[in-house]
Formats: C-alpha cells, structure tokens, sequence
C-alpha cells in the first residue's frame, strides 16, 4: 500500500462530504457537520470499516440521513459504476483515501430532492455529479454540499451521465494536454476495452484522431474487436500482435503516434514505448500489471520519448471548478451528438452489490457494473 500526503489533505474534505450519520447512534465525522432531525430518515449504503477485499469488506447497512443545513443539498442516487479505483481505494492502495468507516463509490448521478435556504445553483430535480473523488456513491440518498456537486443536463441518457465524470474526463483531457495532435495524427493505448480506453476510442475519433487499441488476447477477440470498431477503432491489436517483429510494417499505413495511453504497466507499457515517433510521449494513468513502467536508456536517448503521469484529482486541484464544469460541459455535447456512449453496462440492483463487486474485478468482463437504487 502507498501513502503520500494527499491521503491527509483529502481525508479532511472527505469528512465534509460523508452527509450520513451511523444508524447506531454512533458519532463519526458527519455528525459534527449536520444536526439529525427528531425522526432521520433512513437510507441503505454500501459501506466499508477497514481495509482489505471489496468481497469481503463492504456491507449494506442503514444510515439514517443528516439534516440539510443551510447550504446542503438532499439528493436521491440513480445510478453508480463500479470503477478500479473504486476497488483500489477499498483495499487501501489508492492515493485518495476517505477516513472510515466510509460509503463506497467515487462516480455516479443523482437527483436533487430538496436544497437547504443558501442554495442558489441547484432545484428540486436537477441531476448532479460528485465535483470530486471520495464522495460515497454507492447509497440511495444523501446529503451533500452544494460545493460538493456539479450540475448536468437531465437530456443526456442516465448510464451516460453515470459514467462521465471520472473515465471521459480523463480520456479527453489526456487527449487535449500531452501532445499538440491534428486530425490525421494517430494514437496508441493498452487496455482498449476499459471505461477510458472506450471514450479514448470515441473522442479521438471525434477530434478526427487515429486510433491503434491493443487489447489482452481472449476467445472472444473478435466480437471484442468489432465492437470497438464500432466505437470508431481504425485498429485492434492484440498484446502478442504488437510484440511482432512485423509491427515494423505496421505504419506504412499510418503515421507513427505521438501519443501513448498507458494502463497497464510492465512490458505492455515497453511495447507502446517502441512504436512512438521520435519526441512522443507517453502518458500513465493506471497500472493493472501491478507492474513497474520499464524504458530502456536507448529509447529516451536516442528518440527522445517523454514520460508522463494523469491523475484526474490532481487535475481538478490544478483547475479552478468551472473550468471542471467546462469539461463536462463538453463531454455533454459530445454525448448528445451521438459521438460518446456509456461503455456497455450491466444495471445491477443495490441489494445484488456482492455479485457486482465479483463482477468488476474478474479479467474479461467487457461490461462495467452500475448500481442502481
């Protein structure tokens, strides 16, 4: 498990956002931010007490609801994804960590219900998205700051608006900030099928970019690769493909990229490092090897590669919030013009969570897991 200073720093936000007091009558943070009401209303959640096996941690109890104070918002959870961070930040290795016993869930969309007498953004059935990691979406309603929440269209299809605010963003900015790319250029990612690798797939295609997706071999490999075609893929590769000598041959068709996206680590990341053009960069955001990122002194020598690292929350500290809402903003037209989906979605009730936390962390499984309530 690794710890930096953000940890300190985040846990004292996350105390703000928690908007639940334990049912048991005990005093955790969020009781020191709300008053309870003579009769709370009481409200289901996935929640966690200490670290370890999402499996074997997490475990749905009632919480009664904190009053809504002056600048709070009540709102009723539609909809939240299982993502890897998700499952990171359970078992304590994730550089976010809420202090606990916390509610599961960085991403999701929720209606608004009721606003405290300060509020002046948001009404009674807006939709709203957490403005930062760590909120607790895995729950069927809550209380939050109204700084806490970003409001979107309620136009755009509700798996979409679920899904937008953690893997698009980071597809899009990643695309937007590393490389000065022009329409023809091309682009190279490992782990092609996750949440990010599909809206990489569908915002470079958008933005006229070329896309090369290498993906781990797998029976299905076809149905995979067509699917992603779909998506506007112009090629999928597979892990072994790429290590070809014939990948050489590869870019007589299109120009070498600029641009790698790494998720993986290990030798997959060493590979996409061998196909970028001289002066290219490439840009680590995830590391499901759990493996280190290996560049051989001849390639940062001789090609002059750049390596580099995303984390959205760190973009969000480095951006004031409306330059945050621009984003979704953008994301939201993008979404609406028909050129940026939901990756495929399994709808699985709350009460279901175990098999949808089993789900999410088995290898092969194309379809992100989204609680509803």
């Amino acid at each position: 498990m690794w710890v930096c200073s953000t940890v300190w720093r985040e846990r004292t936000r996350a105390r703000q956002w928690r908007g639940l007091l334990p049912a048991s009558g005990c005093h955790g943070p969020a009781a020191s931010s709300y008053s309870a009401s003579a009769e709370p209303a009481r409200v289901r959640a996935l929640v966690y007490g200490h670290h370890g096996d999402p499996a074997k941690v997490v475990e749905l109890k009632n919480l009664e609801l904190a009053a809504v104070g002056g600048s709070d918002v009540r709102v009723k959870m539609l909809a939240a994804p299982i993502n890897p961070s998700d499952i990171n930040m359970i078992q304590g290795n994730y550089g976010l960590l809420p202090e606990l016993p916390a509610v599961g869930g960085n991403e999701g969309v929720a209606q608004v219900i009721a606003v405290g007498s300060n509020v002046t953004g948001l009404k009674p059935g807006d939709w709203v998205i957490p403005a930062n990691a760590g909120l607790g979406t895995w729950r069927t309603e809550a209380v939050f700051s109204e700084k806490a929440l970003i409001q979107v269209p309620s136009d755009i299809p509700l798996q979409s608006a679920a899904t937008m605010g953690v893997n698009p963003c980071t597809a899009y900015r990643m695309l937007m900030d590393f490389e000065q790319l022009q329409p023809g250029d091309s682009v190279i990612q490992n782990a092609s099928n996750s949440g990010v690798g599909q809206a990489v797939i569908q915002i470079a295609a958008a933005l006229g970019l070329r896309t090369i997706n290498v993906v781990r071999d797998r029976p299905d490999i076809q149905k995979l690769s067509d699917r992603l075609k779909s998506l506007g893929a112009e090629r999928v590769i597979t892990e072994e493909e790429l290590r070809r000598p014939e990948m050489k041959n590869f870019f007589k068709e299109m120009p070498q990229p600029r641009l790698a996206l790494n998720c993986v680590g290990g030798k997959s990341s060493t590979e996409l490092l061998r196909q970028l053009a001289r002066g290219g960069t490439m840009v680590t955001y995830g590391g499901m090897a759990k493996q280190p990122v290996i560049a051989s002194v001849s390639l940062l020598i001789f090609k002059d590669l750049k390596l580099r690292g995303f984390w959205l929350s760190q973009w969000k500290k480095d951006h004031s919030p409306d330059q945050f809402k621009e984003l979704i903003l953008t994301l939201c037209d993008l979404i609406r013009r028909g050129q940026l989906t939901a990756p495929a979605c399994s709808q699985v009730p709350l009460q279901d969570y175990q098999s949808a936390l089993e789900a999410s962390m088995k290898p092969f499984i194309s379809s992100k897991q989204i609680l509803t309530m």
